[in-house]
């Protein structure tokens, strides 16, 4: 048998005397001790319990302000600006968000000058989410930093010595550059960098970095070709 049939074969033998299940082999995982807050480690990309309840008002928060700003007009823009100031303390000037939009906490997301985000904004940015100037998202754009572990065994909610239920979560910051445009229906994964004038095909995951001045499209997104000076070309026919 080669090597390679040999890591693959099925460990577990009619008699049994060499089973092994991984998976089974460890208990549940859990968080390390002594420890920052809740709040202190979710930011830092480790374990951390999201049923902290400094974590649950911030969530409070952020989902009354977006339940305030998506039952608002979109002709109230004084309105529609002051909710935006309060949810996203970090976005610079000329924001436009059509809405809905749904943050997980929106203390955590910078975002730049000029930037356009159509309807179903999503970005549950339990790590930092960082968002360049003159970007575009089109509608149902998701940025996902949330990750979970694999096994079942650490993944499974629990009950506490309270009888309060919680799980264990961790996540990985999300990083946009200036000038770039995403089509519809786009998932960004957490860990992932975007690299500046980039285009993300609509329905695209983006699972992986994606460098500067590059079309990526696809599930998972891989680059295409660059954008180049040629491409203004295409667009002369509209002026004339």
């Amino acid at each position: 048998m080669s090597d390679i049939a040999a890591a693959t074969a099925n460990p577990a033998e009619p008699n049994g005397s060499d089973s092994i299940n991984p998976a089974a082999e460890l208990p549940p995982v859990e968080l390390r001790l002594p420890r920052a807050s809740e709040h202190e480690e979710m930011l830092a990309g480790r374990l951390y319990n999201p049923a902290d309840p400094e974590l649950v008002a911030l969530r409070d928060k952020s989902a009354d302000l977006c339940t305030r700003f998506n039952a608002t007009s979109r002709a109230d823009h004084a309105t529609r600006n002051a909710i935006l100031d309060e949810l996203l303390p970090g976005h610079g000037k000329h924001l436009d968000i059509l809405g809905p939009v749904f943050f997980d906490y929106g203390c955590h997301t910078t975002i730049g000058d000029r930037v356009f985000a159509n309807f179903n904004f999503t970005v549950l940015d339990c790590c930092p989410v960082t968002i360049g100037d003159d970007v575009l998202f089109g509608p149902n754009v998701s940025l996902l930093p949330p990750m979970h572990p694999l096994r079942w065994q650490d993944r499974n909610v629990r009950e506490a010595a309270d009888g309060s239920m919680y799980d264990y979560e961790y996540g990985k910051p999300i990083v946009i550059g200036s000038n770039c445009w995403f089509g519809g229906n786009v998932t960004v994964i957490g860990g992932v960098t975007i690299g500046e004038g980039c285009v993300i095909g609509a329905g695209s995951v983006v699972t992986r970095d994606i460098p500067p001045h590059t079309v990526a499209v696809g599930n998972p997104a891989r680059p295409i070709r660059e954008i180049t000076d040629k491409d203004a070309s295409a667009l002369q026919y509209y002026a004339l």
